[in-house]
């Protein structure tokens, strides 16, 4: 990942996310945090993330409350701000399916910085990320 980016994107989904994004936010790695609320774990209304100094913060549920939705909202944003790089914040299994899922609706250069995954959760997110990017790669094939 370079210094800079036009935009940190948080991908919803578990791992320890938030706290990544916001690192990079708070070192101030890009002037966009866009934060991902796309599952119940989020609490409906109040703020998704503290505010921080010379970083504007966007927080949104994405529709449909999937990678695909939150790839299609941030290649909104990006085509909006005239963005040309961004980083992905996701966890390792997550990690090339986000960044098919976002090549298709953002041009510009994507990087990824995956966040800690629990050990326990290492399992279920293999199985699921091989049946989702099976998904991607032959059913879902647009932005």
């Amino acid at each position: 990942m370079p210094t800079r980016v036009d935009a940190i994107v948080m991908l919803n989904g578990p791992g320890n996310r938030l706290p990544t994004a916001l690192g990079l936010a708070r070192a101030h790695r890009a002037p966009v945090a866009v934060i991902s609320r796309g599952s119940p774990q989020w609490v409906t209304g109040g703020n998704c993330a503290p505010q921080i100094p010379g970083v504007r913060v966007i927080c949104f549920s994405p529709d449909p409350a999937t990678t695909q939705g939150e790839a299609e909202f941030a290649g909104r944003l990006a085509r909006r701000y005239h963005w040309h790089s961004l980083v992905l914040v996701t966890t390792t299994p997550q990690d090339t399916r986000a960044r098919l899922r976002m090549e298709r609706c953002f041009p510009g250069s994507i990087y990824v910085m995956t966040a800690p995954l629990r050990a326990y959760d290492w399992p279920y997110a293999l199985a699921y990320e091989w049946g989702a990017t099976i998904k991607a790669l032959v059913l879902q094939r647009s932005c």
